[in-house]
């Protein structure tokens, strides 16, 4: 959980703080695009990191006066070798609102150790879901001590989270877990300072049927964090509506994590533009796109005029 050494120096922790004590949501946002076939006949299905996001993303917290924590894939340093983490770092430096940089989802214990001993993150989220329950707890515990010796807060995933995400392994084919209030506990207990909870969000699309979430069971999990002095993560937010996120939020979740929810526009302009835009043209205006929905979207989660 956050020491109050870790809370007086780390931008991560004091945004979440804040936002649970002022009963809002913190955009945690995935800066990437996918660049389909239909988008642009000459990319492949893979992900593609800019610096159009990163820019859009920033500029949406400066113009809400909002915090914001970027995030990102592993596969983001080992694509960049650091460089894309750097940049962002840099930008988040001269914004004039806290901005938080986050790793997501990273699954590999020498990656983790990486990440913290060489890379300017704020906080890493260890994954270690892919392994059964006594090594995922054993595991947590050693990197979550691992990255606050080093400054670093760190989230963890009670229970599964169905779907899969760019870089991390797909566990659509494991069963769904939701988090138990014994899990709660046993992830508690491992040091980690933030909880990812499932609750019936998944990754991915939700389909016709849109997400069933399970709030008692989330009032739950919050009651037993905030007890412990541990923040409450929401994963798998495509295609929310406003009135789930809300729910959530009051429901006690303080870092929203966002990917599709805010580069729809992005996507659809890129679709509709790559192949007759100049490419300057296209990234001052694809850093616009980004830019309106996010806003939009801190507006929604209470982030605006909250730094």
């Amino acid at each position: 959980m956050v020491s109050s050494e870790l809370l007086s120096s780390n931008k991560t922790a004091q945004i979440l703080l804040a936002a649970e004590e002022g009963g809002y949501g913190v955009l945690a946002a995935i800066a990437f695009v996918n660049l389909r076939h239909d988008i642009c006949p000459t990319a492949t299905d893979n992900i593609r990191y800019n610096i159009e996001q990163i820019l859009g993303l920033i500029k949406a917290a400066e113009s809400a006066r909002a915090p914001l924590i970027l995030q990102f894939f592993p596969w983001a340093i080992t694509f960049s070798d650091g460089l894309l983490i750097h940049t962002a770092a840099m930008a988040a430096k001269k914004a004039t609102v806290p901005v938080a940089i986050h790793l997501d989802h990273c699954q590999n214990e020498d990656m983790v150790r990486h990440a913290a001993d060489h890379l300017p993150f704020d906080s890493i989220m260890v994954d270690m879901s892919h392994h059964e329950k006594a090594a995922n707890l054993a595991k947590t515990k050693e990197l979550v001590a691992y990255c606050q010796e080093r400054g670093i807060t760190t989230e963890a995933e009670p229970g599964r989270i169905e779907g899969g995400e760019d870089g991390i392994a797909d566990t659509a084919d494991l069963s769904g877990l939701l988090t138990t209030p014994e899990e709660v506990d046993e992830f508690i207990d491992t040091g980690v300072d933030f909880l990812a909870p499932a609750f019936g969000n998944v990754h991915g699309e939700y389909g016709k049927r849109g997400p069933q979430l399970e709030y008692g069971r989330l009032d739950s999990i919050y009651a037993s964090c905030k007890k412990r002095n541990i923040r409450v993560v929401l994963h798998g937010t495509n295609d929310f509506p406003e009135e789930v996120i809300s729910k959530c939020i009051k429901g006690g979740v303080s870092k929203i994590n966002v990917n599709k929810l805010v580069l729809d526009d992005y996507n659809d302009y890129l679709r509709a533009s790559a192949s007759n835009t100049s490419i300057t043209k296209l990234m001052e205006e694809s850093v616009d796109k980004v830019a309106k929905l996010t806003e939009i979207w801190i507006e929604r989660c209470g982030g605006s005029g909250k730094a």
